[in-house]
């Protein structure tokens, strides 16, 4: 189960850190498509989308790794990247001259990139990192744009989630989109309806698929996650967020008991949990427990008994549970927080 240890924060910003410069496991569901689009495509910018948790990151820079390759297109199998060559390599770092990626503030270490710290509002107290891709980040990336290639004969912007652009940056897009001159985009998009339609026009689709519960479970397995079905069900079927789960120290058996602490109250097992993960553990619970009121299969506890309730009664819990998760990360006491959820679970 998660330890019960809370880190300090040197300890929590060694851990991002660490985050950051680890390597994203190769996803092979994504190896046909990647192969595909690089034999079939036309447009200068690419709008990759697909449902949350298949990899549109790892497929967008899978297509700047194969742009921007320096071993010879004929020596490349599917004109996929070498992952050898002095490119690829500055790729992987995120440190290659033409390449840029741009994400929210709040997703940097997810990306791979270092962790700035927060800035200060007007009033010099820390802020929180944007979940946002702003203007000014937008406006460098357009500075980028206007630059000579320095190892390629183009260079690659990724956008990451496109759909977090608001909209005075994705107006300020809109123009090098229409005039890319050498640099060639990729948009990746858990939720494309949220993009202006007007950047949507100026894209070439992409659509990816989730991979199959086996591949899925095969490449969990490969990760080294054990029992990694229950892991697999209670990341809703997400490969990459059930690995999540486990490196965050989540295992199965505690997946498994769960609900049976919520139906008791028991604060202790999960005093080590962050209140982001127990408050969706809880979501997960409530909706579950809906289906099975319904007489229906339950989804994320499907290896687990759970009790039928009272509808309305769950209908509140899940809202009171959507209002927590919206402050979940603010600074307050977390031990207090856990007791108050573990027994309201208790309906």
């Amino acid at each position: 189960m998660v330890s019960s240890t809370r880190r300090s924060a040197p300890a929590r910003e060694s851990a991002a850190s660490a985050a950051a410069a680890a390597p994203r496991p190769p996803l092979p569901w994504l190896d046909a498509p990647l192969a595909q689009v690089l034999a079939t495509q036309r447009a200068h910018a690419l709008l990759v989308y697909g449902p949350q948790g298949v990899g549109q990151l790892d497929f967008a820079l899978g297509l700047a790794r194969a742009w921007l390759c320096e071993t010879p297109a004929a020596a490349r199998p599917q004109g996929l990247a070498c992952g050898h060559c002095a490119a690829c390599h500055l790729v992987d770092e995120r440190s290659h001259p033409d390449l840029r990626l741009i994400v929210p503030e709040a997703q940097r270490a997810e990306a791979g990139l270092p962790v700035d710290e927060a800035g200060s509002d007007d009033e010099g107290k820390k802020r929180k990192p944007s979940r946002e891709i702003k203007v000014d980040q937008i406006r460098t990336a357009l500075n980028f744009a206007e630059l000579t290639a320095g190892r390629a004969a183009h260079k690659v912007l990724v956008l990451f989630p496109a759909e977090a652009i608001n909209p005075i940056a994705a107006n300020a897009l809109l123009k090098t989109l229409e005039e890319p001159g050498a640099m060639r985009f990729v948009l990746a998009s858990g939720a494309p309806q949220a993009l202006l339609p007007t950047i949507r026009s100026r894209c070439q689709a992409v659509q990816l698929q989730m991979p199959t519960r086996e591949e899925a479970l095969a490449w969990l397995g490969a990760q080294g996650v054990a029992d990694a079905a229950v892991l697999l069900d209670a990341a809703g079927g997400q490969p990459q967020a059930a690995l999540a789960l486990h490196a965050a120290g989540l295992d199965a058996a505690a997946w498994r008991q769960f609900p049976q602490w919520a139906a008791q109250g028991q604060a202790a097992p999960v005093a080590g949990w962050p209140l982001p993960l127990l408050i969706d553990a809880l979501a997960k619970l409530c909706h579950d427990r809906a289906l099975v009121t319904l007489g229906q299969p339950a989804r994320y506890f499907a290896h687990s008994e759970l009790r039928a309730g009272n509808l309305d009664a769950l209908t509140r819990w899940a809202a009171d549970l959507r209002r927590r998760s919206r402050v979940a990360e603010h600074p307050f006491s977390a031990g207090l927080a856990v007791e108050a959820l573990m027994l309201q679970a208790r309906l």
